[in-house]
C-alpha cells in the first residue's frame, strides 16, 4: 500500500505539533506538509498531491469550511478543530470525519480506519497498533496558565479536589487543572481508564489490589462509588480468578 500524503493546515502551533506526532506514529501516513491558513493551504494544494487533510474551522482569513467550498479535486477531509457547532455543516461538506480538540490518539485512530476503509475497505489499523502506541499517547493540560505534556502511561489516578482537578502521576507528583473531571475522562481511552466515583479516575494497570468498595494503588485508597461498582465489576471480572 502506498503511504497517505497528508497536509495538517491549523493556524495553532500547539494543534500541528499533537498532529505531526500523532501522523508520525502510524506506518501508513506520511506528512507532506503543513500550512497556518487557509490560502496557503489553497497553493499548497495546487502544487502538491494531497491524500488527506487534517482541516482547523477558525483561522484568520479564510475558514477551514471556507477552503472547502473553494477547491476542487479535493482530497478526504478530516475536520480538527475546537467547534463542535459547525460538525453538521461540516458534515454536509461530506467531510470524512470531525474530531473535537483536544484529540485523544484512540480517536485520532478511528478517523484514519475511516479513510482506510475507503481505500481499501478489509484494512484498518489493528488494535495492536493501538495498544503498542499507548505508551507514548499522551494530553495537554492546562496548569497555572500553561499546557503541560502528561504521558498517559504516568498517570495513576485523576481525582477532583474542591478547586481543581489533581492527576497523579507514577513518579509521586501530580498535575493540577483547573477543570472538570469530566472533561478529563472525555479525553482517556476506555480501555486503560476506569471512572470508579464521582471524584475519582483509575488507571486499570496501575491497581494494586481492590476489594468490594475500594481500590489500592501504591499506598493510596481509593473509594468505589454506589453508582459505579456495576460497572466496575463488570469490567474488573473480565480480568479477575477467584
Amino acid at each position: 500500500m502506498d503511504k497517505i500524503k497528508c497536509l495538517i493546515v491549523d493556524d495553532e502551533e500547539l494543534a500541528i505539533d499533537v498532529l505531526k506526532e500523532y501522523v508520525s506514529r502510524i506506518d501508513y501516513l506520511e506528512l507532506t506538509g503543513s500550512c497556518r491558513n487557509a490560502l496557503e493551504a489553497m497553493t499548497f494544494l495546487n502544487e502538491n498531491k494531497v491524500d488527506l487533510i487534517f482541516l482547523d474551522i477558525q483561522m484568520p482569513g479564510l475558514t477551514g469550511l471556507q477552503l472547502l467550498k473553494n477547491i476542487t479535486n479535493r482530497p478526504e477531509v478530516i475536520m480538527t478543530t475546537a467547534y463542535s457547532e459547525y460538525a453538521l455543516e461540516g458534515f454536509e461538506l461530506q467531510v470524512l470525519d470531525y474530531l473535537i480538540k483536544p484529540i485523544p490518539f484512540d480517536r485520532f485512530i478511528k478517523a484514519i480506519n475511516r479513510f482506510l476503509k475507503l481505500r481499501q475497505p478489509n484494512m484498518t489499523l489493528t488494535e495492536k497498533s493501538q495498544t503498542d502506541s499507548y505508551n507514548d499517547t499522551f494530553i495537554f493540560v492546562k496548569s497555572d496558565k500553561m499546557m503541560i505534556k502528561v504521558l498517559l502511561r504516568e498517570i495513576t489516578y485523576v481525582e477532583s479536589l474542591r478547586n481543581y482537578v489533581a492527576i497523579h502521576l507514577t513518579n509521586g507528583k501530580m498535575v493540577k487543572t483547573m477543570n472538570t473531571i469530566s472533561n478529563i475522562e472525555d479525553k482517556l481511552p476506555e480501555t486503560h481508564f476506569l471512572r470508579v466515583h464521582r471524584s475519582f479516575i483509575i488507571a486499570i494497570d496501575k491497581i494494586d489490589s481492590f476489594m468490594s468498595g475500594s481500590f489500592k494503588i501504591n499506598s493510596e485508597i481509593i473509594p468505589i462509588g454506589r453508582q459505579y461498582k456495576e460497572l466496575v465489576k463488570r469490567i474488573l471480572d473480565q480480568n479477575s480468578i477467584d
